[in-house]
């Protein structure tokens, strides 16, 4: 009957080991993919960001530089220029709202603040419509690929 014991523990070790194999790789399946962190920064008038990225999902990091409030906003460029509202200093964004993919509302100097996005490879300007901002030159083009 001694014989018998080494046999059993030896089955019990070798089912565990496969459960615990198993149960592994269950999880590492089911966890969701990292998102990159990309510093982006503003300030009157710019915007600074990287020109190109991989797609995927992404975390803008955005942080105002001041003097101003200045807000955030992603969109698909399918045209070279972004339309321009009557005024001549804002964007027309009601005409882009089927392109939006991402906006931060204003916030006040030294704000940090995180949007997550998933970019598919294409064009996207990175832009503050505050008045006269787009137009002073806070915009970025970038390309996912």
């Amino acid at each position: 009957m001694s014989d018998v014991w080494p046999v059993r523990a030896r089955l019990a070790l070798g089912l565990f080991v496969v459960l615990l194999a198993t149960g592994c790789g269950q999880a590492a399946s089911h966890s969701k993919p990292e998102s990159s962190v990309v510093a982006v920064s503003e300030r009157d008038f710019a915007v600074t960001a990287p020109r190109s990225l991989v797609a995927g999902d992404v975390v803008f990091r955005v942080e105002n530089r001041g003097p101003d409030s200045h807000e955030l906003l992603v969109v698909r460029a399918s045209a070279a220029r972004l339309p321009m509202r009557s005024d001549g200093l804002t964007v027309d964004e009601e005409r882009l709202q089927h392109r939006e993919v991402g906006v931060l509302e204003p916030a006040e100097v030294h704000a940090v603040r995180d949007l997550r996005l998933h970019l598919t490879p294409g064009r996207y300007v990175l832009f503050c419509n505050m008045s006269g901002h787009f137009i002073g030159g806070m915009h970025r083009l970038l390309v996912v690929r």
